[in-house]
This record gives C-alpha cells, sequence and structure tokens, in this order.
C-alpha cells in the first residue's frame, strides 16, 4: 500500500495530522477517536492508520466522551467533525483523482 502523510491545505488536514499525532503517542483524544472512525476510507487514500482493537465502536466513545465534556452541544460538535473528516477525504480523493489522470494523459502524448 502507498502510504503518505495527508496532504497539505486539504480542509480538515489539521485533525488528520493531529489525530495521527494522538494515536502515534499511544493517546486517545478526540481526534484520534475520529481518526479511527474514518480509517478505512483514509487507509484506502494510502494514509497510514494504526489497527486498533476496541471493546466499543470509536463513534460511541467520541460522542461519550464530547457528551461528558459539551452536554448538550455534544450533538452538533460531533457532527461538524465528522463532516470535516469527509471534507478531508473527498478533498483527498480528487487531488488523487486529478493527479491520476494528469499521469494518464501525459503518458499518452504520441513520442516524437
Amino acid at each position: 500500500m502507498n502510504e503518505q502523510a495527508p496532504e497539505p491545505s486539504m480542509p480538515g488536514e489539521e485533525l488528520v495530522r493531529q489525530g495521527l499525532a494522538d494515536l502515534a503517542a499511544g493517546r486517545e483524544t478526540d481526534l484520534a477517536l475520529l481518526i479511527l472512525i474514518a480509517a478505512p476510507r483514509l487507509k484506502r487514500l494510502g494514509i497510514c492508520v494504526p489497527e486498533q482493537i476496541r471493546t466499543r465502536p470509536c463513534e460511541h466513545e467520541l460522542y461519550a466522551r464530547l457528551d461528558q465534556r459539551l452536554g448538550t452541544a455534544a450533538h452538533s460538535y460531533y457532527n461538524s467533525l465528522i463532516r470535516r473528516i469527509v471534507s478531508y477525504a473527498r478533498a483527498l480523493e480528487h487531488e488523487q483523482t486529478r493527479v491520476g489522470d494528469r499521469n494518464r494523459t501525459t503518458s499518452q502524448q504520441p513520442r516524437e
């Protein structure tokens, strides 16, 4: 698998970088849990996400942490985090497709 660091200048990049750093350091943070939620999609995009065995779904763990800290605001904050990680994944997919299209076009140019 092509392992890479997250692309710079993408929406949500700071969440991904911090979440990956937290996972690498063994910290269970909101952003680490967010990365684990998005792990299947991020891995398909070539981002190395450490494997972790969980007793509870990460979605539930993240929401419980937010609920404890934010109370009634937890729902909207949780949704905003999910939207941001999805936005990042879509932007990275778009960039990879664009670069792949450019590479295919260049390789199909007739040679002199």
